[in-house]
């Protein structure tokens, strides 16, 4: 009787005959190139145009975000200063404008005011500021009938409750002679007329 094979047991496999020459080894992927970051802003460069009585204003409010009463703030309050003060820089901006830093350094690294204005002034001239087009494809969502035109009531509840909410003496102030006779505002002209104040 022969013997019992155990189940559990490896197979021996033959090795099967080597060939006269080895394939070679195929080469190994090239690293990715890591990805180049963008250029960091010059803030050397830039010519600080405020008057001294903004100065100060800009040094009241930066001094509100110093936490720890060094005269610093954080690099990741810099974006929030800016809004602050009027200003809606992207983080990415804002980023660049750093030297590009990683998350520790943009909680650990602080900045002192003098180091600040020129990063603001750059904001303030960054030509990336909404023009004429940009506020009229605004109100263009508001123009239901295709024809130039929103509703004289509608503005006004925009302009009361979104943004920067305006009072109504403000808003009287704004729309007086933008309505036509049935209560519509030219939305193009309304655009102008703001831009022209």
């Amino acid at each position: 009787m022969a013997p019992k094979k155990d189940p559990k047991a490896p197979v021996k496999k033959e090795a099967p005959a080597k060939k006269a020459e080895a394939a070679p080894a195929p080469a190994p992927a090239p690293e990715p190139a890591p990805a180049p970051k963008p250029a960091a802003v010059d803030l050397s460069a830039v010519k600080i145009e405020f008057s001294p009585d903004q100065i100060e204003d800009y040094r009241e409010a930066f001094g509100l975000f110093d936490r720890v009463g060094d005269n610093k703030v954080a690099y990741n309050q810099i974006a929030d200063i800016m809004r602050a003060l009027g200003q809606n820089p992207t983080n990415k901006e804002v980023t660049k404008m750093l030297g590009n830093p990683n998350t520790e350094d943009m909680a650990n690294k602080r900045v002192e005011f003098e180091g600040f204005l020129p990063m603001l002034q750059t904001i303030i001239n960054s030509p990336n500021k909404a023009g004429f087009e940009d506020y009229v494809e605004g109100l263009r969502v508001f123009d239901k009938e295709g024809n130039g035109t929103v509703m004289g009531a509608e503005l006004r509840i925009v302009l009361s409750t979104l943004g920067e909410k305006m009072n109504e003496a403000e808003i009287d102030a704004l729309m007086a002679g933008q309505e036509d006779e049935n209560g519509c505002v030219n939305y193009e002209a309304f655009v102008k007329h703001i831009m022209s104040v």
